[in-house]
This record gives C-alpha cells, sequence and structure tokens, in this order.
C-alpha cells in the first residue's frame, strides 16, 4: 500500500487572489491564440475568381446606389449572390480543417 503524505496549510487568503491573476492572465493568453478557420476559408474564397466576380458587381450595386439621392433600388441580390458564392466555396473546404 502507498500512502501520499500531504499538508495542510492554512494560508493568508491574499495569497490565493495574487495566483487567480496570474491564472485568468495565462487562459486570455490561450484565448487570444485561437483563430477561427471559418474567417480564414472565408477570405480565401472571397478571393476566388468565381466570388471576384460577384463582389465587383455588388460594388458597382453599392457605388450605383449610393450616388443617387431617391432611389428604391436596393443591393440585396447581389449581395445574395455573393454571399452564396463564397459560402458554396466555403463549404468544400470547411470541414476538412474541422477536428
Amino acid at each position: 500500500m502507498v500512502f501520499e503524505k500531504k499538508m495542510l496549510t492554512h494560508g493568508d487568503p491574499d495569497d490565493e487572489e495574487e495566483d487567480a491573476p496570474a491564472e485568468e492572465e495565462e487562459e486570455e493568453e490561450e484565448e487570444e491564440e485561437l483563430v477561427d478557420p471559418l474567417e480564414a476559408i472565408r477570405a480565401k474564397c472571397e478571393e476566388t475568381e468565381h466570388c471576384v466576380h460577384y463582389k465587383e458587381r455588388l460594388e458597382l450595386c453599392e457605388a450605383r446606389v449610393s450616388t443617387r439621392s431617391n432611389t428604391e433600388e436596393e443591393c440585396t441580390e447581389e449581395l445574395f449572390d455573393f454571399l452564396h458564392a463564397r459560402d458554396h466555396c466555403v463549404a468544400h473546404k470547411l470541414f476538412h480543417n474541422v477536428k
């Protein structure tokens, strides 16, 4: 049989508080290191030829709408086309990176 010798200490409560911020700082550093793979893949997909075409159409529409003072035109269709193309690209690449 193996016995462990443990020592109980009653330290100053201030000592425990000093240790807590150091642990919180370590946790914050670990959280900062995490990178969302979705964001990286979206950025790469936005640079593909297919997505660039839709992004240009969206930007042209936004420029056209912003130059007019009284218009009912919105760029919803162009936005949805761009998001659809980007998400289609992302869908094929995202799950290869997920563990």
